[in-house]
């Protein structure tokens, strides 16, 4: 179902505009990651899904799944389900899983409150640090819906370089997910002045 669901959306996002990926070269060839990329609206998980080389098993908030069609949607280009609102230690059991077997994880660590940001970006430190696999930062900038990405008719996702987390108390920890902010802030730098 994925191959065909992605098929239709690389059609669909060919006929709405152009998308530009930069730096695809740093995304790792072998091996599990995780993908941490801004969040407008549906439109990036659309481009990230068809533009990343290998599936991309996306972290969604639970509640997204018991809408029947968007749940559908969801399970059928590999999201799961997540409790954002009261996160347990198995609720990072399953993306840690998936990294160790060499999959894709793609996470949005950024909400719309400031307490949340930092929350889901050290959430995608933690399964990093767990997994022992690298965060890939990235940045999609264009717009958040199918109808505005008509209208510009372009956008862009940017990877940047990859880095491992190995942290062993908070502090470290904190340290990483520091790192993540400031790699995206980069990215969005050179972005904007190019």
């Amino acid at each position: 179902m994925y191959t065909f669901v992605a098929t239709i959306a690389k059609i669909i996002l060919r006929l709405f505009g152009k998308i530009e990926v930069r730096n695809k070269e740093l995304l790792p060839t072998e091996g599990g990651y995780i993908i941490a990329c801004n969040h407008r609206g549906w439109v990036e998980i659309i481009v990230l899904g068809t533009k990343s080389p290998k599936p991309v098993h996306f972290m969604a908030k639970k509640e997204l799944f018991t809408k029947r069609l968007i749940g559908w949607f969801l399970t059928s280009i590999k999201a799961f389900p997540v409790n954002r609102e009261n996160p347990s230690p198995g609720s990072i059991k399953k993306p840690v899983k998936l990294l160790k077997e060499g999959h894709v994880v793609g996470i949005f660590p950024s909400g719309t409150r400031t307490a949340e940001d930092a929350s889901l970006k050290r959430g995608a430190v933690t399964i990093a640090n767990l997994a022992k696999m690298p965060i890939v930062p990235a940045i999609y900038e264009g717009p958040g819906t199918l109808k505005g990405l008509w209208k510009t008719r372009k956008a862009t996702l940017t990877f940047g370089e990859p880095f491992y987390v190995s942290s062993k108390n908070k502090d470290e920890l904190a340290a990483f997910t520091e790192r993540l902010s400031r790699s995206t802030n980069e990215i969005n730098y050179l972005n904007k002045a190019q």
